[in-house]
């Protein structure tokens, strides 16, 4: 017999006593799945959380910051120094002007849905430019707010993660309520996790004067943003930090990923090591319970390579099994699951839907495929090694 034939006859005598080891064999496939569960769940929450700020950004795009701020938070502009930004050249224009939005950024506290207790939730105040500056944004449930009154439309995702944003109920902003008198999408951008309001209502009702914390301004091309941004940081009357919107999420969504993706691998490598022991047990199981099949086919001529590589391949298969359960698991449970997180930069909840994407299926697949083969070596070597006329004599 040619080495392939040994392989599959081999493999297809364990495969077919599985059901004789299936309580060892049911603890491997549940291990393994639970590994694959855990890591495609929490990495799905980084791809989630990523994809709301990568949807955000367009190539033509480009937010101005005071120098050295890290966030809007920490940033600050006159009214002045947001014209000069404006009247740059290389700033699109339309029919009521310059596709500029200077905007204001604070914070306010609104109970979540699911906890009930109070989180921090942006509310943005911007100019009329700001629904043309950004792609994808509209109206989705009652109308815009009047400019020059004390009304507010709601994200998407801050209208599904917080109380008291539904439309026609209203907020506290200062010593006000504020009626909510529309909803907003995105495409799952990170504004849908925003309230939005006229910049010149918000800076009243927060006595800022006439101050803002950043510049979005859409570009004639992308290729103009360097002219843009030299012609910006050379300027004496501005002291600014000028990035495209995709770097500028981008540097946002760092942290938060990193933390994410650490504890997700944390994690999983702590259960891959039992899924790992589980295997060995299984095949451990599988070649004390085969000790006389082996020994025979031995006998009979099939060499040991071919009976290391058909217990590994036995291994490889019940642990994808359990990884194409585990995927599935973790796609049925987690992708498109709602939920919002803390953003470190700005220090507000970005609400975000969770993406099972196939990227991580795959990546759950190969630690599966890697805890099998890791689990099948030792007892596959084990079987090969066994000498054949003690192993014919076992009960």
């Amino acid at each position: 017999m040619n080495w392939l034939s040994q392989i599959i006859s081999i493999t297809r005598f364990g495969l077919m006593s599985l059901p004789q080891r299936r309580g060892a064999a049911a603890t491997t496939f549940i291990g393994i799945a639970g590994v694959v569960v855990v890591l495609v769940g929490v990495l799905s929450m980084s791809a989630g959380f990523t994809r709301a700020m990568s949807v955000s950004s367009s190539p033509d795009t480009a937010i101005v910051l005071r120098s050295g701020a890290d966030s809007e938070m920490v940033s600050g502009f006159s009214r002045e120094q947001t014209q000069i930004i404006a009247d740059s050249p290389e700033v699109a224009r339309a029919g009521q002007g310059a596709l500029s939005s200077a905007e204001l950024f604070v914070i306010i506290d609104l109970p979540k849905r699911s906890t009930g207790m109070d989180a921090n939730v942006p509310l943005r105040g911007v100019e009329p430019a700001a629904l043309q500056v950004r792609d994808h944004l509209k109206i989705i449930r009652g109308r815009m707010f009047e400019w020059g009154k004390d009304e507010v439309i709601v994200g998407s995702g801050a209208a599904r993660e917080f109380t008291g944003l539904e439309v026609g109920s209203s907020i506290k902003v200062g010593r006000y309520q504020w009626p909510v008198v529309g909803m907003f999408s995105a495409n799952g951008a990170v504004c849908e996790s925003e309230i939005w309001s006229d910049a010149k209502v918000l800076q009243a009702a927060y006595h800022r004067g006439d101050s803002f914390q950043s510049v979005l301004a859409r570009l004639t091309t992308p290729g103009v943003f360097q002219t843009f941004k030299d012609s910006l940081t050379s300027n004496p009357q501005l002291n600014v930090k000028v990035s495209r919107q995709s770097e500028y999420y981008a540097e946002q969504s760092e942290t938060m990923t990193r933390l994410i993706r650490t504890l997700g691998f944390s994690v999983a490598s702590l259960m891959a090591i039992g899924a790992v022991f589980a295997a060995l047990n299984t095949m451990y199981s599988a070649v004390a319970a085969r000790t006389r099949e082996i020994a025979t086919l031995r006998a009979m001529g099939f060499g040991g390579a071919a009976v290391v590589v058909s217990l590994m391949i036995e291994s490889l298969l019940l642990a994808l099994a359990g990884g194409a359960a585990g995927g599935a698991l973790a796609y049925f449970a987690f992708n498109d699951f709602h939920t919002s997180t803390m953003n470190f930069q700005s220090f507000s909840q970005v609400a975000f839907a969770f993406r099972v994407t196939p990227r991580l299926l795959l990546e759950g697949m190969i630690w599966a495929a890697a805890i099998g083969l890791i689990g099948g070596l030792l007892p596959a070597v084990r079987a090969a090694r066994l000498p054949i006329a003690a192993a014919l004599r076992e009960l």
